[in-house]
């Protein structure tokens, strides 16, 4: 296969490839076996996990076995059409993935620091001549 080619010529792969991939925009109903089905074609498989939580359907994570197959997945099924859904399928990236809840957490913390202090927002309000 072209994963054995790649692994002869001691190919250097870019950082963010690793065997954990994270797959959006998959059709809300898809089953465990059918992500089997489509992800199983680039190499063993070592877990596949469906978002099932309101704010995570429709995303799955899938762990390869080996890098080389999932750089393989990422290769052929980026933009592949499931159930005339366009899967993104991206390298897991934790280091992306908790910038987003840390922002989230920051605004929080803001926002209860201002309530404390009795400080309003840094826009002005409709009524306010600032």
């Amino acid at each position: 296969m072209a994963a054995a080619g790649l692994r002869k010529g001691n190919a250097r792969l870019p950082p963010e490839v690793n065997r954990v991939l994270y797959v959006r925009n998959l059709p809300f109903n898809i089953s465990s076996e059918e992500m089997y089905d489509i992800f199983g074609k680039y190499g063993a498989i070592r877990q596949i996990r469906l978002g099932n939580a309101k704010d995570t359907r429709g995303t799955a994570y899938v762990v390869y076995e080996d890098i080389y197959d999932a750089k393989n997945a990422v290769d052929h099924l980026s933009g592949f059409n499931v159930a005339n859904r366009y899967l993104i399928v991206l390298y897991y990236q934790p280091a992306k993935m908790s910038k987003k809840s840390d922002v989230k957490k920051k605004e929080d913390e803001i926002t209860r620091l201002q309530e404390k202090y009795g400080i309003g927002s840094k826009t002005p309000g409709p009524g306010s001549t600032d």
